[in-house]
């Protein structure tokens, strides 16, 4: 089997040129590109690059949303012997200039004229950029140095192909495959080194875990420049043949989902809760015969996922109880999720409660929640089918070793471990010690080898009496709030534990309307929201010990987000930039006492 992306690429145009390997909406219908077609698409845009002056080992930037421009540049750039660099939609000009100046591109491909304008501002300060090359759906302005997608596939011929077909030939599993930036929650983003080989392999081990094959299909719609995204709508469907479909917009991630019904559906936590929330709501509207009818369904199905979870299946009256339930309740939340034919559901890149992940399974809806960073090209350790226990992530993967330091870190070795990272050697040796990679977040394996994350080292807090406290799973339980979208839990040198809370702005509205709060301005400060707040911290307080008990809050005035600098393209809080900018209202809250 080829050991590179690109070779894997042009195997499935041998093998199934006809069969579809991506699908896009084009005037309301969606139309499929086949794998002989993505091939010759990648090849022609590789071509392109060369004739442009690209050299292996090179870098191409890409900044724009999941569409088949973004997906063919990356292969593109692996083609012609360099790497992809992608770039979040949601960074400002000075965080693009930061990455393409980092990785020397001398071409970057991107979405529209918003994103153009980005590089505009900063082209001055990008001395190796040579190129912009924009996708399709936007006309180019009089700069020779600015090429139309059109313009920019016309530039290579036959000559340059031959010499991509040469290129992919000379490729090897240890060369650079992609550079993932870190989303940078404590500094300037770090370019994380993956190999053709991390990169194949892992989509192999994955593959083997869950029997992903051409039948399945996925939604693309998560940022491609995180590597989980990538992992999916790339390297993984490459390797393991299946169809893509690119979401429309992210506005229209819901309403493609439903029409896809996708085999293999990834979210981030947030996205799994607005779904949990959706469903919270509705069933909490039913009455009488249904609520009666919903609540036996539920209880049917939170039995059948527990038989499940430990690799059984239910026999006899459950069994005849479960199909009841199913064709009653299952199949039509399952339908109106998007989720009728899932049979992969994972949650990652973040932690997600335990509460959520058995509401959705008594509604049929198992997600194994997956463990990783970039540095282990995605997943370390994984739940799945008959081996998955709710609150952990898993256990490691095949040929994965994971152990336990012994100040807690969590330490990994394996073919997903990372090459390392671009022109920073000094942070290689510090992460990858002995072939280990320190992952910097700490955990405990409980008895039957499951993988348990109880927080990041750099996160612990030391309060003034000495106790050692990791936050992460106390903001995750203030997050299932239903008026919290964000929660920072702040302790370090104090005798007690505080919390800043960031309005669900959407339910806090909802909130208001039904509570008769004409007010609508400041709700961050009305007692209505901040007694039931309250009340609510009050109940997470009782599932940890008192030393972990939040003591008192402060609402922000604006939620936390990605603009305000808050939060990381990926919806990881920066601690550090809200504890400094919230530094008074921190002050406030321990003075009280």
């Amino acid at each position: 089997m080829p050991g590179t992306i690109p070779a894997l690429l042009r195997r499935n145009a041998q093998m199934r040129p006809n069969d579809p390997a991506y699908y896009e909406k084009v005037n309301g219908a969606w139309v499929p590109s086949t794998w002989s077609e993505y091939w010759q698409q990648t090849r022609r845009a590789a071509a392109a690059l060369v004739a442009l002056g690209f050299q292996p080992g090179q870098t191409v930037g890409i900044l724009g949303f999941n569409r088949p421009e973004w997906t063919i540049s990356l292969l593109a750039a692996q083609a012609a012997g360099g790497a992809p660099v992608g770039i979040y939609t949601t960074n400002s000009p000075s965080e693009v200039q930061y990455i393409l100046h980092h990785a020397e591109s001398p071409v970057v491909v991107v979405e529209n004229q918003h994103q153009l304008d980005k590089i505009l501002a900063v082209w001055h300060e990008l001395p190796h950029l040579k190129y912009v090359v924009l996708m399709r759906g936007t006309d180019a302005p009089d700069d020779e140095r600015i090429l139309t997608w059109e313009g920019f596939l016309a530039k290579g011929g036959t000559a340059e192909e031959e010499e991509v077909e040469r290129r992919v030939d000379a490729l090897k599993p240890e060369d650079l495959g992609t550079l993932i930036y870190t989303s940078g929650t404590t500094g300037p983003p770090k370019g994380v080194m993956l190999s053709h080989s991390n990169l194949v392999r892992t989509s192999e081990i994955v593959s083997g875990m869950f029997g992903t094959g051409p039948g399945d299909t996925s939604l693309s719609y998560l940022p491609l420049s995180h590597i989980a995204e990538q992992m999916f709508s790339v390297h993984g469907a490459i390797t393991s043949q299946y169809t893509i479909y690119f979401a429309e917009s992210p506005q229209k991630v819901a309403d493609n989902l439903r029409e896809v019904q996708p085999t293999i559906v990834f979210g981030v936590p947030r996205v799994w809760e607005r779904m949990y929330q959706g469903v919270k709501e509705r069933l909490g509207e039913a009455t009488g015969a249904r609520k009666k009818l919903a609540e036996w369904a539920m209880g049917v199905g939170a039995q059948v996922t527990a038989l499940r979870n430990r690799g059984q299946e239910p026999s006899g009256l459950l069994a005849l109880q479960y199909r009841l339930a199913e064709r009653l309740i299952f199949s039509k939340v399952k339908a109106a999720l998007g989720l009728s034919r899932a049979r992969i559901c994972a949650s990652g890149a973040a932690p997600v409660s335990k509460d959520l992940l058995e509401f959705m399974g008594s509604l049929d809806i198992i997600i194994y929640e997956v463990y990783g960073q970039s540095e282990g090209c995605g997943p370390t350790t994984w739940n799945r089918p008959g081996q998955t226990k709710f609150g952990s992530v898993g256990k490691p993967l095949p040929e994965v070793e994971v152990r336990i330091a012994d100040d807690g870190e969590i330490l990994v070795k394996g073919p997903n471990v990372f090459m390392g990272y671009y022109k920073d050697p000094e942070a290689t040796a510090r992460t990858l010690v002995d072939g280990w990679l320190h992952s910097g977040d700490l955990g405990r394996f409980d008895e039957d080898g499951y993988l348990y994350i109880t927080g990041r080292k750099k996160d612990i807090i030391i309060t003034s009496g000495g106790k050692n406290i990791a936050p992460a799973n106390i903001e995750t339980a203030l997050k299932q709030l239903p008026l919290v979208a964000d929660a920072v839990v702040i302790g370090e040198g104090q005798r007690y534990l505080t919390a800043l809370i960031s309005l669900d702005m959407e339910a806090a509205q909802k909130f208001a309307e039904e509570h008769g709060i004409q007010e609508r301005e400041n709700l961050h400060l009305h007692p209505t929201i901040l007694k039931t707040l309250e009340e609510g911290i009050n109940q997470v307080n009782q599932q940890f010990a008192r030393v972990e008990h939040v003591r008192n809050f402060r609402v922000v005035p604006t939620p936390f987000s990605i603009e305000g600098g808050e939060l990381t393209p990926t919806l990881k809080v920066k601690r550090n930039v809200v504890m400094e900018r919230y530094a008074e209202l921190i002050r406030e809250m321990y003075n009280e006492a």
